[in-house]
This record gives C-alpha cells, structure tokens and sequence, in this order.
C-alpha cells in the first residue's frame, strides 16, 4: 500500500506559529504509513499525540541506499504513553533516516490513534 504524504507546518523564525491541529492518525496511516517528501532530516521535528487506552509505539525507519551510510544503528521507535499532551520525537540525522528521493518513513504500532504534526525547523541565524 502506498503510504500516506503528510506536510509540513513551518516554524515562523523570529516570530509566532500558531499550534495546529495535526493529522489524525487513523487506521489508514496505521495500516499504511507516512511519508514526507521532500524531507530535511535534520530539520525535522514530529509532535506526536496517543489516545489511544495504552501506551502505543511510533517508528522512524532507517533509510535505505547508499546515502543511508548509518542505516545500521536501525530504526528509531519510541513510546508514546496513554492520553498524552504531545510527545516530540527528532529531529534526525539524515544519514541514518533518509530514503532514496528525500524521504521519511513513519509506522505506527496497531491500534495507534492520536495526531501527527511534522514541523520544520528554521535554519539558525
């Protein structure tokens, strides 16, 4: 199945973003996953909520190719507990996360429900 292009939300630098309401994870993106295209590993960063009754995990899959030269540490999964506020998750080395073409693939465990917010970060000054 083909995985599911989330976007980006932009933080304004040196100014205001408004929080926004992410992307509800729901059994398509459980089933399919998520991609972003066009993705800056390094720059960013998912806010991920969980709704869900247990504490459900989110994967970050290592990237693949030759581009992927730190592939081998494997993917990045992480907790994400009952009824959270938010947990931030990256950002990430694109060394390791990477896939051919400029993207990032996220799996969620079965049963996942919540949201899904990607930000990119500004560029330091």
């Amino acid at each position: 199945m083909a995985r599911t292009a989330v976007s980006y939300t932009a933080i304004t630098p040196n100014g205001h973003t408004t929080s926004p309401a992410g992307t509800t994870i729901d059994s398509t993106l459980v089933t399919n996953g998520v991609v972003i295209n066009g993705v800056d590993p390094e720059r960013t960063l998912l806010r991920v909520t969980n709704t869900a009754t247990g504490a459900k995990n989110v994967t970050v899959k290592t990237g693949t190719g030759s581009q992927s030269w730190m592939a081998g540490q494997g993917d990045l999964t992480v907790a994400v507990g009952a009824n959270t506020g938010s947990e931030f998750v990256g950002p990430f080395t694109s060394a390791r996360f990477q896939q051919r073409g400029s993207k990032l693939y996220i799996d969620f465990e079965s049963g996942f429900t919540g949201t899904l917010t990607v930000f990119k970060l500004p560029k330091a000054y």
